[in-house]
């Protein structure tokens, strides 16, 4: 019975932990440092947020962390790192807690630029559409309506077709250059 309880019940761990990369780093060839630093990391979480079967892939880092390990290149990882791991059924995520300068103005305008996107998409479903504007109308009103609506979205489309059919066939719009200058010894 308890372990019914425990595959319906989701199990989140979220724990903050300083990964030490020193010790495994030092002894990797120089030109591959921050990939055995990852693997490093992969293996930490592995251990202590008790993965049982000790599958790396079972570890997803994120993008900000990843770019904190690289941001110095291949050569020279940093010596540790602070990372918060969440545990959700057999995933274990791993982010950045103390995020750089760079990395937070860089996480604010991707937070932002998501937020517009979600402004915009908000919008554009508010919209009313023909069928919520004649909701108070005879139903012989409602089909004039929405012919109108119908027909105005025909001659719309038949529009943009004659103007992308017109812009299509114009010639000297776009003329073809050559890709490089021929060298005028050569071109006899």
């Amino acid at each position: 019975m308890a372990k019914k309880k425990s595959e319906t019940k989701v199990d989140k761990l979220e724990r903050e932990y300083v990964i030490p990369l020193r010790r495994k780093v030092k002894h990797a060839v120089r030109y591959k440092k921050t990939p055995k630093a990852i693997r490093t990391i992969k293996e930490f979480l592995v251990k202590h947020m008790k993965v049982y079967d000790r599958d790396l892939k079972k570890i997803k880092i994120d993008g900000f962390l990843n770019e904190a390990i690289w941001g110095r290149g291949i050569k020279n990882p940093p010596h540790k790192i602070k990372v918060k791991a969440v545990k959700e059924g057999d995933i274990v995520r791993a982010e950045l807690v103390d995020y750089p300068t760079k990395l937070k103005f860089k996480k604010l305008r991707l937070i932002k630029r998501d937020q517009t996107a979600q402004d915009t998409l908000d919008k554009k479903k508010k919209i009313p559409k023909v069928d919520e504007k004649i909701e108070g109308k005879t139903d012989e009103e409602k089909k004039e309506e929405k012919e109108k609506a119908q027909a105005g979205a025909d001659a719309m489309q038949k529009m943009e077709k004659a103007a992308a059919k017109t812009t299509k066939h114009q010639v000297g719009g776009k003329t073809k250059l050559p890709k490089r200058e021929r060298r005028m010894a050569l071109a006899k």
